[in-house]
């Protein structure tokens, strides 16, 4: 079918190409009605350009569209050809001030905490950079898209409203000008026009509902049948389902699938099929029959094309209009003055309004175009922002009833825009006093929450899914509330005073509603069956909180606000204890001669709620009046007289009840909600208008009773009042009662009200109940935060309320009372508190939680004894109460709590007979303590006149009341200091003591006799004296304990060195009998160290035993027992390599590789993956023990001279031709047998040479067999191929794994400048022995042929022969494989060598050689580069022989090589290009033939280049090589200088390594993560055209940025669909990743499909900590220490083995599917 469109679409192209925008422009202006004339050149044009088939051509289309619609416009606007009169438009134009940039998903947005005015003010990157606030203490975040920077916008900044960019301007601004003066008369008219037009077609279109016709002056003439059915994106189904849907409904492929749901989800609407109306109404039924089982079905239209088509171009007019106005402020003007004009149908008929309006109705991609251009015209010009702030606030409740039900995302909402202008402080006070908007918002908020009990409170029934929903989308008006009040008015209008307290009274409704709500009863008997519901009415709290707090800031400026306020909350509050005594009966309580009237109500019985919201809010007014001294002031315009405290107190105290009973348990049934209730009632989040109020709603009932009453009321509400009226109540209840819970039930109460006691007094810290200002209460704090440990910064700031702001005001005092820790490599900087904080602490701090209250203790008791100071935690001295509370210190010397007082002590003096407990008695001491404090405090600042009123100190040294007499409360603590069971508290007494002797000093300073005092002090110092003995008593015990602990540890540490011997062998070391012999053996003493050749020097056989871990059995290392292994683990790696994008054939690797593991998904079974048995690290194969592997084959001697290098080339190369020659006769078919022996004979074969022999293989079969294991799992890893021993590939994969694993362990050595046979550790050094021999013993299992085939393709490399053609350049190879190739092959080969010749010989021949070439390779690649620092040494030996090396490579090249540097120069290249060679070959060669290292290279330091050429017996002038073997050294550089490959380098044509190769590193990443994100956020998938990448990763090895976590980038690799990361893995590190996730500011690890985790990232903050998730937003720098700890794993190839330690630290990072990433 397309090919028979083809020619008629191109037809119908040219026929629309040659119409011309000038010549419709100019019949336009002729026009007498121009809407009709636009209306029908739109009718004609645009279901031609538009929609033409069931794919859309974006580019064609918006090509047409430019010249067929939008040309004409835009000549008909200009009057002239476009490309001259918008630049003209621009020039008049005043460049604007305000940046308005409209942020993408996932922008970096930063906000200024020190300027901005409210945490929604932020700048793009752009401004940011340009701003003065790159020097603050900013926060960065990514923007969710939709927001716009507010640059240039002096409401939104406190200071630096400019950045350099757009200050430029300012000056001008003096008054505000209309931005119309610029343009003339005639453009003004036609842009009125066009715009107008423009703009009606665009909004009727896109609110057009009719799905098969068009507005009547917009239908064709002739309509063809073709519709579209298309699919609507909402909130509600997965991708999955959308996916499998489609598939069904338009039989499409699951890759078009994606596609379709991707388009979806992003534009909001796709077409999925194009056809007739039948054909896509078929798709449609299928659709909504799949979606509609589980939830409201996927909305589906079935649509004519040409409506479709008018749609897109109405989208496509409103970003063109959009783009227009940029030219110039006042085409700005005019399309603002266009959309908000009403239209003929009154109110709400503007263009505006009609779009805002049917915003629910838009799908998103039609939402967010006209949002942006609402963005870019509406708010940008300030005149209209006004007026559309107006119109947006007339509609408010319309537009959130709207979004209410809407399913999208708030970004996808026209509500969303209150953000935009609620929090610009001029727009929000002008809505307040003209549209009385914060009425509006409580009201229309109190509209959707209908739920209400029969007490006209809010009711959450059981919350479902919908509910919940629905409630979250209700909570964004709280917002909204938030967004008005954030910035307080400075002046107060009248008009601005009555609509505020409108708003107040509307608030208070809300309030009462919520005063009481979600009673609950005590379960008695039974456990509650189903938790009620409790979340909503927190979560409605939760929100509340700060809108709270706020609007008592409101009150706060005012004096009248503040009055009138107080009254309305005072009068709500009458009304909801509107039926305050109805049932409950009056009683009247006495203790002491105080009697009380009070009422029967018992918390444990009746219902009781947690909600309090209005008494909390009038305590929280009350503390104002104190603050701002109105209280003072205007006490008869204050209703103070009438407040009844005992009413204002009732429900907060019952609330503090019920939280004593919970914690005492007696709560148990009522379940968890309760227990949630309680915690987030104390939580930071919530307590500074829950908690914190009611504590301060009590204060303020006391401060206006008399104390004997309050207490009375309060032992009654704690139900405590029996117990401390009756005398010997306490004895008679012990004895009667013996149900353990009730005793301990009342203890936990007493303890608790007399905490609450406590806090009453103590807590004075709100500025307005003490005399303090804001500082000293966030100090306070931090100070109790940081005694219980230190603290990380992010830490703290989560245990500190923050205000509406997100701030706590920390930073400002934190200096005062912490010192900073800087991290380490590892961990996160820490505050410390300073020392002379800690008098500070107060034991009884009111937010302390129970566990943090008894750490805090531990701690501090820790630090004084520590400091050898007595362990008393007494508290610590106030600051003084503000005079409206100031009576409520009278509490502690009323008589009702002296009564309690004495009590308890009684209690504790006869401490058999009663129930009592130690807390309950520390509790008393500390109330005692708070007392004389606050006495001593009287007395040192009372005045001459005064009489001192509070004499707590005389009353506790009077005896109790008669009849009983019981002792004073001051005799009874001095019997109490040396009771024996009161061991902790002794310390504490004696400070009350002291204190107390203090204050009767101070009070009879002026008349004392002096014999009172002595006898005081005598006292004293005997109880001193005492009291050190006994010390001295305990210190000797704790000793003796202590040895005896320490030697019954060393006893056992003996027993488990014998029981786990194998433990500590497991290190294979060798014996330490064996050890012993390497120090001190004369014979290897005197002479050098040589590690290869027939001078090698001979080391006497150790014999090693070892321990098999499984079965205990010791086993002597020997050839012919049975095989023990090691595990080890294979790996591929391409740490070292230089080219990414090449795939290499076999970079295997072998690491021993301790990986503790212990779960079954953390190794792979299939392939062949197990747990070491003894420390679980991951293992895929085992490595034999072998007895170094050489003395075992060159068991000949060696009889004869061995011969030079010359000759011995020439020998192997025969041996080799002899071979060659054999092969072939064994290839040709067999004619006859006598022919064959018959060439056997002519074949001259070399002397001693017999190729018929096979040696006999040394080794055990079970030995074999793990050679045969080894060798094939080496080969299956590292070339992804199923095993097959057979394979010739086997022994290469077994030597290049060998040679690979020491030159990775070379470059660790030496990029850590440690010495190359330092200590190794014990892993390595067992890894490295076992490979070595391994390999080097590998031969005897594979095929004799296929091996000797090996060495002469490897020898051939070097000495060319005839038989091998395509032999690789010598630029190309890799001399150390090579060189541990050719001597682990060569054995085959010498083996069937008779003659006499030495394995070896051959060993140093081959070294030997393989040094040459590499020395030619250095000279050849790496010799260029001219050093400036001539240093003209006279030159030695060395520089003369490497120079004349070099003229001969010269004379070989054809004189392409660069001219001659310097001799000193050549050669210091060559020493130090050859260094790396050298330290692999020493490594392998010690490892091969077991020779110790000379102690020389044992130490770091200095280049042990000569040590290293006498332990590998080369000359130290390494040119002597090609000077002793002239002859044939000069046809060898022929014929390697001869390959085209090196003519091609010296050309230029192609590059090679040179040495000494770099380390490879990591990529170079910014010092500021700012610019990370930046990078990041400018990525956009490869895939999905132009999309940005939701989850942009980097890799850290090659710096690719990927799009990660998406299905749009998802590939398949081996059949499996994997996320970009795992592709990527792939080709660049052989499966192992190192990833950076850039908006999350995590490093992700990967290794192979199943394998991932999450490490620390290198970023930290200035407190020395990383933000995983960028949540707190701190500026982020990088840490150089921390990404060269992560490149170290990299390079030590430890990334499989930290993702395995992750994983079996936390089970939850297995169930990630970490192929998706």
């Amino acid at each position: 079918m397309a090919s028979e469109l083809e020619p008629e679409v191109q037809a119908i192209d040219r026929s629309l190409l040659e119409c011309s925008a000038e010549e419709t422009a100019g019949k336009w202006l002729q026009a007498t009605d121009l809407t009709r004339e636009v209306y029908q050149h739109l009718a004609h044009y645009v279901p031609k350009i538009y929609c033409r088939g069931p794919n859309p051509f974006p580019q064609k289309e918006d090509m047409l569209a430019q010249h067929l619609l939008l040309g004409p416009m835009e000549w008909y606007l200009c009057g002239e050809d476009p490309a001259f009169g918008f630049p003209k438009l621009e020039q008049a134009n005043k460049p604007s001030h305000l940046c308005g940039r409209v942020f993408k998903v996932g922008e970096p947005t930063y906000s200024c905490r020190d300027c901005a005015v409210d945490p929604t003010c932020v700048l793009c990157m752009e401004c940011f950079l340009g701003s003065i606030h790159r020097d603050h203490r900013y926060r960065m975040t990514t923007s969710g898209g939709g927001g716009f920077c507010d640059c240039g916008d002096t409401e939104a900044w406190k200071e630096g409203p400019y950045c350099q960019k757009h200050e430029l301007n300012t000056s001008e601004i003096e008054e505000e000008e209309d931005p119309l003066v610029h343009l003339s008369e005639d453009v003004i008219a036609r842009t009125y026009n066009i715009f107008a037009i423009m703009f009606r077609y665009a909004v009727e279109i896109l609110t057009w509902e009719k799905e098969s016709e068009l507005p009547a002056d917009l239908e064709m003439v002739e309509k063809s049948d073709t519709y579209y059915c298309m699919l609507f994106n909402d909130e509600v189904h997965t991708y999955e389902q959308v996916i499998y849907t489609l598939q069904k409904a338009v039989n499409c492929t699951q890759k078009e699938a994606i596609g379709f749901a991707t388009t979806v989800d992003r534009d909001g609407r796709r077409s999925v099929r194009y056809g007739d109306f039948q054909h896509c109404e078929q798709a449609k039924s299928v659709i909504v029959r799949n979606t509609s089982r589980q939830t409201k079905p996927l909305k589906v239209q079935v649509m004519h094309s040409s409506i479709v088509a008018h749609q897109n171009f109405g989208l496509k007019l409103l970003s063109w209009l959009g783009s227009i106005i940029g030219y110039s402020d006042g085409l700005r003007r005019i399309l603002c003055q266009v959309g908000l004009q009403e239209g003929p149908d009154g109110e709400n008929s503007s263009l505006v309004d009609r779009l805002m309006l049917n915003d629910s109705k838009l799908w998103k991609g039609a939402r967010s175009v006209y949002h942006q251009l609402f963005m870019s015209s509406l708010l940008m010009d300030l005149k209209y922002k006004k007026l559309f702030a107006v119109r947006f606030a007339k509609n408010y409740e319309r537009l959130q009833s709207d979004y209410v039900t809407d399913d999208h995302d708030r970004e996808f909402s026209i509500a969303d825009l209150s953000v935009q202008i609620f929090t610009v402080p001029s727009l929000a006070r002008m809505l307040i006093t003209e549209e009385n908007l914060m009425t509006i918002i409580i009201k229309t908020f109190m509209d959707h929450l209908r739920h209400r009990d029969a007490q006209g409170r809010f009711q959450f029934e059981r919350y479902t899914a919908l509910q919940a929903f629905k409630f979250r989308r209700v909570q964004s008006l709280i917002l909204d509330l938030k967004y008005v009040l954030i910035s307080k008015p400075t002046e107060w209008s009248d008009d601005l005073r009555q609509k505020f307290l409108e708003g107040f009274d509307a608030f208070l409704e809300l309030l009462k509603c919520m005063q009481g709500m979600d009673p609950i009863t005590r379960q008695v008997g039974q456990h509650i069956e189903m938790e009620p519901e409790w979340e909503a009415a927190f979560t409605l709290q939760m929100k509340l909180t700060h809108v709270i707090s706020m609007m008592q800031d409101w009150c706060a400026l005012d004096e009248k606000v503040l009055i009138e306020a107080y009254k309305k909350c005072l009068a709500v509050l009458m009304q909801c204890h509107g039926g305050f005594t109805d049932g409950e009966q009056p009683i009247t309580l006495s203790i002491c001669g105080h009697s009380v009237e009070t009422i029967r109500y018992c918390v444990s019985q009746e219902k009781v709620s947690i909600h309090l919201p209005v008494s909390r809010l009038l305590a929280g007014l009350h503390v104002l009046l104190s603050k701002s001294e109105v209280a003072y002031k205007f006490p008869e315009l204050l209703p103070l007289s009438e407040l009844s405290p005992p009413m204002l107190i009732e429900h907060p105290l019952r609330c503090l009840v019920l939280c004593a009973q919970v914690h005492a348990g007696m709560w148990r049934r009522n379940g968890f909600s309760l227990v949630n209730q309680i915690y987030y009632y104390h939580n930071v989040k919530c307590r500074r208008e829950m908690f914190d109020k009611d504590i301060v709603m009590l204060q303020t009932g006391v401060s206006m009773m008399d104390p004997n009453h309050f207490l009375m009321i309060m032992l009654s509400r704690f139900e405590l009042y029996q117990i401390f009226s009756t005398p010997n109540y306490g004895k008679r209840f012990s004895s009667e009662i013996t149900h353990k819970d009730v005793v301990q039930q009342n203890n936990t109460l007493i303890e608790e009200m007399l905490y609450l006691i406590i806090m009453l007094v103590g807590e004075r810290f709100s500025p307005g109940v003490g005399q303090v200002n804001a500082t000293d209460e966030i100090k306070r704090e931090i100070i109790h935060q940081l005694s219980i440990k230190p603290m990380a910064h992010s830490e703290l700031v989560k245990s500190l309320p923050e205000d509406e702001n997100k701030e706590t005001g920390m930073e400002s005092v934190i200096e005062a009372v912490a010192h900073f820790k800087k991290p380490g490599l590892t961990g996160r900087g820490m505050y410390e508190l300073k020392p002379e904080c800690a008098k500070e602490f107060n034991l009884y701090f009111y937010h302390f939680s129970r566990a943090e209250q008894s750490k805090a203790e531990e701690a501090q008791r820790k630090l004084k004894r520590q400091n050898r100071e007595d362990t008393a935690l007494p508290p610590p001295v106030l600051p003084p109460f503000c005079p409206l509370f100031a009576s409520l210190v009278n509490i502690l010397q009323s008589d009702v709590m002296l009564c309690i007082m004495r009590t308890i002590l009684q209690w504790a003096v006869e401490h058999n007979g009663y129930a009592w407990s130690e807390s309950m008695l520390q509790r008393v001491l500390h109330l005692i303590g708070m007392a004389l404090q606050e006495e001593k405090q009287h007395l040192d600042s009372v005045t001459e006149e005064h009489v001192v009123t509070f004499t707590f100190t005389q009353k506790i040294s009077k005896p109790g009341e008669a009849p009983n007499n019981s002792p004073s409360i001051l005799a009874m603590l001095e019997t109490l200091q040396n009771a024996p069971y009161l061991d902790v508290h002794k310390d504490m007494i004696r400070w009350i003591l002291k204190t107390f002797n203090a204050i009767k000093k101070m009070r009879e300073s002026s008349s004392t006799s002096p014999v009172a005092e002595t006898e005081g002090t005598i006292m004293e110092e005997s109880s001193r004296d005492k009291d050190k003995a006994e010390r001295k008593r305990k210190a000797e015990i704790a000793r003796l304990r202590r040895e005896k602990i320490m030697a019954q540890m060393s006893e056992m540490q003996r027993h488990f060195i014998d029981e786990n011997k194998e433990l500590f062998q497991q290190t294979l070391e060798l014996d330490a009998s064996a050890s012993a012999v390497l120090d001190n053996s004369p014979m290897v003493s005197d002479t050098t160290l040589t590690a290869l050749g027939p001078a090698q020097t001979q080391v006497p056989e150790q014999r090693q035993f070892v321990t098999c871990i499984l079965c205990q059995e010791e086993q002597e290392v020997k050839v012919e027992s049975k095989a023990m292994v090691l595990a080890a683990f294979v790996q591929r790696s391409t740490v070292l390599s230089k080219n990414r994008s090449k795939f290499i054939q076999d970079p295997a690797k072998e690491q021993r590789r301790q990986q503790r593991l212990r779960l079954h998904t953390s190794y792979d079974v299939e392939n062949g993956e197990f747990l070491c048995p003894l420390c679980e690290c991951l293992s895929n194969t085992v490595i034999p023990l072998l007895l170094p592997p050489r003395n075992i084959f060159n068991s000949r001697l060696n009889i004869s001279d061995q011969p030079k290098l010359t000759q011995w080339i020439r020998t192997i190369s025969q041996q080799i031709k002899a071979l060659q020659v054999l092969r072939k006769e064994e290839s040709t078919p067999n004619t006859a047998s006598s022919k064959n022996s018959g060439n056997l004979d002519e074949l001259q074969l070399p002397e001693g040479f017999r190729p018929d022999f096979h040696p006999k293989n040394p080794y055990s079969e079970s030995i074999k067999e793990m050679l045969t294991t080894f060798g094939t799992a080496t080969y299956k890893v590292g070339l992804k191929v199923h095993p097959n021993e057979e394979d010739p590939r086997v022994p290469i994969m077994c030597w290049g794994s060998c040679a690979y694993t020491i030159q990775s362990i070379e470059r660790i050595l030496s990029d850590e400048d440690k010495p190359l046979f330092g200590p190794l550790p014990c892993r390595l050094d067992d890894c490295l022995r076992s490979l070595t021999r391994f390999a080097a013993a590998h031969w005897t299992v594979a095929s004799l042929s296929v091996v000797q085939r090996h060495f002469c393709k490897l020898f051939a490399s070097l000495v060319p022969d005839d038989s091998h053609g395509d032999l690789p350049c010598i630029l190309d190879i890799d001399m150390f494989h090579l060189l541990v190739g050719l001597v682990l092959a060569f054995p085959a080969l010498q083996c069937q060598d008779f003659s006499g010749i030495g394995l070896g010989t051959g060993d140093l021949h081959i070294f030997h050689l393989v040094t040459m070439a590499h020395i030619v390779q250095i000279l050849l690649t790496s010799c260029t580069e001219e050093n400036g620092m001539e240093q003209e040494n006279p030159a030695g030996e060395e520089e003369s022989a490497v120079l004349a090396l070099y003229k001969t490579l010269h004379q070989c090249t054809g004189s392409a090589l660069r001219e001659t540097p310097s001799g000193w120069h050549l050669w210091r290249n060559v020493r130090n290009g050859i260094m790396p060679f050298l330290k692999c070959s020493a490594l392998f060669f010690h490892y091969l033939n077991g020779v110790p290292s000379p102690p020389e290279i044992q130490v770091s330091g200095t280049s042990h280049f000569e040590h290293l050429c006498n332990y590998l017996s080369l000359p130290n002038n390494l040119i002597c090589l090609f000077q002793e073997n002239n002859e044939i050294t000069k046809l060898l550089i022929e014929s390697w200088c001869h390959h085209i490959e090196v003519k091609r380098y010296l050309e230029g044509e192609r590059d090679a390594i040179s040495y000494p190769r770099e380390s490879n590193k990591l990529i170079d990443l910014p010092e500021d993560y700012s610019s990370l994100i930046n990078q990041a956020s400018n990525f956009s998938c490869p895939k999905s055209g132009g999309d940005k990448s939701r989850a942009p990763t980097l890799c850290l090895v090659c710096g690719t940025l990927l799009c990660s976590q998406s299905y749009c980038c998802q590939t398949e690799l081996e059949g499996e669909d994997v996320g970009a990361c795992t592709a990527h893995t792939y080709s660049c590190g052989s499966g192992v990743g190192i990833f950076l996730r850039v908006r999350e500011c995590q490093v992700l690890f990967l290794a192979g499909k199943t394998k991932g985790c999450f490490y620390s990232p290198p970023y930290l903050d200035d407190y020395g900590e990383t933000d995983q998730g960028l949540r707190r937003g701190n500026p982020l720098h990088l840490c150089k220490e921390r990404f060269k700890k992560i490149q170290k794993l990299w390079h030590q190839h430890s990334i499989t083995e930290e993702i395995g330690h992750a994983q079996e630290a936390n089970q939850t990072l297995v169930g990630i599917d970490w192929q998706h990433l």
